[in-house]
């Protein structure tokens, strides 16, 4: 599975399905027990690199203890890469041959 390569949006509304998940300890509270470790990884795989595995890690901690489930993390991670992050990306260079 490469959830790397989905486009921003298709990120943002995976990671608010996958919030959404997280509220299912609410109702059933040994769900905790799959989503937490679930969650970690799932967030390896839609974001790379020191960040991915940082927010893997808060995402584990998050679901794992009581009471901190209603953080949303996928969303959050997905507004921290792409709305308030400085990471230039490279611009495209057009060169005109006339």
């Amino acid at each position: 599975m490469n959830l790397q390569n989905l486009s921003k949006n298709k990120k943002l509304l995976v990671g608010l399905l996958f919030d959404a998940c997280g509220y299912i300890s609410f109702i059933f509270p040994p769900f905790d027990f799959v989503w937490a470790p679930a969650s970690a990884w799932l967030m390896t795989k839609l974001y790379k690199g020191k960040k991915g595995k940082i927010a893997a890690a808060v995402s584990f901690i998050e679901e794992a203890v009581p009471f901190l489930d209603i953080i949303p993390t996928f969303t959050l991670m997905w507004l921290y890469t792409f709305v308030f992050s400085s990471e230039k990306k490279p611009k495209e260079t057009i060169i005109d041959i006339n």
